[in-house]
């Protein structure tokens, strides 16, 4: 974001259905003491839906009145934004990108597990395997505020958890006011 002004950064966390964004972004808001925008929830809160989706059965995001109704929050800062997509987001939102990826087989389990079947399960598992949500962020962001995570086991979340509570850490140095 060009006028830093906040104490703490905005992150997004992003990535496939199924990959470990909600899990990793509820654990970095109880050591950090950020708050969590799970986009989904978010949206079903502040009326930020059109209609439903028979096909990947699910409700369609009315991205214009999400952004707005998100909009003084991110300026505030310190807000970690969970959510599947990243294309609709404006690119100064955040101070850096996370998409986390998952092995197919892996990933193919806890989708069948959520009980994804047909066409909903099998366009994610492609979503995954062509890099959909990886090339949405790179075409959105700054290629260097864009950082690529496994997110197959639960020693690679601790990872992940680690290593972006240090990157918050330095970001809050960076950005001091002297």
């Amino acid at each position: 974001m060009a006028d830093i002004s906040r104490s703490f950064p905005n992150i997004l966390i992003t990535g496939t259905p199924g990959v470990g964004k909600s899990l990793l972004s509820r654990i970095l808001c109880r050591k950090t003491g950020l708050t969590c925008i799970e986009v989904s929830d978010f949206a079903i809160e502040k009326g930020c839906l059109l209609e439903y989706d028979e096909v990947y059965e699910c409700p369609i995001l009315d991205e214009e009145k999400l952004l707005d109704e998100m909009e003084d929050l991110i300026y505030q800062g310190g807000m970690i934004v969970d959510y599947h997509g990243c294309d609709f987001f404006p690119h100064n939102w955040f101070d850096i990108v996370f998409v986390l990826r998952t092995d197919n087989t892996i990933l193919y389990d806890r989708l069948k597990e959520r009980g994804y079947t047909g066409r909903k399960l099998d366009d994610n598992i492609q979503c995954e395997i062509f890099q959909i949500i990886l090339e949405q962020a790179r075409t959105t962001f700054e290629g260097e505020i864009i950082h690529e995570l496994a997110s197959n086991n639960i020693n690679q979340i601790t990872d992940n958890v680690n290593r972006i509570c240090r990157w918050i850490d330095q970001w809050k140095l960076d950005n001091q006011e002297e």
